[in-house]
């Protein structure tokens, strides 16, 4: 029964809490970018290059052992799905370009915050610092009362 105890406490405690909501709120956050990412910046940026979407760029490692229907040539696939439904294996570095995409935007994200939140702190702890002691006996005043206390 101890360790149950022990554990409810541990997982009650404000830090756990917080944990918690930062990984509920990061998870959201990841979707969020995910969205970004794949449905606004890649398609920004393929009609720029004038290229398809990122997640369907792909090296074909292994040819398919089937072709889906209508299809009459390897090369004629171009989706990335497709392809690898069709039995072949590829390397889909458009994928890994969309993940760095995401990566470098959660970073800047991120870095934007923790900032803030830095220049916050700076702040708090320059008037923290400025702040005037306040006012009251020294240790020696008080030394001082009790030995003139004691001497009446």
């Amino acid at each position: 029964m101890g360790m149950i105890k022990d554990f409810k406490e541990f997982a009650v405690k404000g830090n756990m809490v917080d944990m918690a909501v930062g990984i509920v709120l990061g998870a959201a956050f990841g979707t969020v970018v995910k969205s970004l990412v794949s449905d606004i910046v890649t398609p920004i940026i393929a009609a720029a290059f004038n290229m398809p979407d990122f997640a369907n760029l792909f090296i074909r490692l292994k040819a398919p052992t089937t072709l889906p229907e209508g299809v009459t040539s390897v090369d004629e696939i171009t989706s990335l799905d497709a392809f690898r439904e069709s039995g072949g294996v590829a390397l889909a570095y458009g994928n890994f370009i969309n993940a760095l995409i995401a990566f470098i935007l959660v970073a800047f994200a991120l870095w934007i915050i923790v900032r803030a939140l830095n220049k916050i702190n700076e702040k708090k702890k320059v008037e923290e610092e400025a702040a005037p002691e306040p006012a009251g006996p020294s240790e020696l005043d008080v030394l001082l009362e009790i030995r003139d206390a004691l001497k009446k």
